[in-house]
């Protein structure tokens, strides 16, 4: 696979690749590797995931998205 021309050869050059990414405000991208192992099988009910306040983009809102702060 490839992203911008450039070879994923690592989990180092895609964290650099990801870390670079800067948007038209010039939001700045933090990235890093997570090495810790997560349980599988894991759930989120239904009622915790109506709980997360998902704002979805009208061009492919299932791709495009953004996840906000629920404000109590």
């Amino acid at each position: 696979m490839n992203w911008r021309g450039q070879p994923l050869i690592s989990h180092e050059v895609i964290i650099n690749l990801i870390a670079g990414t800067t948007t038209k405000k010039w939001l700045k991208v933090q990235a890093g590797l997570d090495n810790s192992l997560y349980p599988p099988g894991i759930k989120v009910s239904d009622s915790e995931f109506e709980k997360i306040h998902i704002i979805r983009n009208k061009f492919h809102g299932e791709w495009n998205y953004k996840i906000e702060p629920n404000h109590k």
